[in-house]
């Protein structure tokens, strides 16, 4: 297809993209993705306490309760107490699945027995704590 210019010349229709806006719109995209990615990463802000054995757990689908000092929270995602029981009935295989409990340090015991008694009422008896390893300059 050809367009006649003001001055009577014939000229050639642009064949190309414009890449330009399609550049602009990438680079949107890719700081939107890096400011928002290290956010979905992570979890519960929970400070483990530190013991001298640990053993290392596999990823593989297992049930995490946390207990910070903001609340309680399943996997990654705030829950209610009283809902505890029921998610945890829907969620396991059965009722000699683990139920991993990560326990921020500075939790009162009393809320740590609290949950563990709702675990226990749930008709789970494997309950494991989660904690982080000494350093060496603690070892001693």
């Amino acid at each position: 297809m050809a367009f006649t210019t003001p001055q009577g010349r014939t000229a050639t229709s642009l064949s190309e993209i414009n890449v330009t806006p399609l550049v602009d719109v990438m680079l949107v995209l890719l700081i939107i993705f890096m400011v928002t990615a290290p956010m979905l990463q992570t979890g519960i802000d929970v400070e483990l306490p530190e013991t001298r054995n640990v053993k290392q757990i596999s990823q593989e689908e297992r049930i995490i309760v946390s207990i910070s000092r903001e609340g309680l929270y399943y996997n990654s995602e705030t829950i209610n107490w009283d809902k505890l029981p029921e998610r945890l009935r829907k969620d396991a295989k059965g009722p000699k699945d683990s139920i991993f409990l990560r326990i921020d340090k500075d939790v009162k015991w009393n809320s740590i027995v609290s949950v563990m008694d709702k675990i226990r009422g749930a008709g789970f008896t494997e309950i494991k704590l989660i904690t982080k390893p000494m350093t060496e300059s603690q070892k001693r």
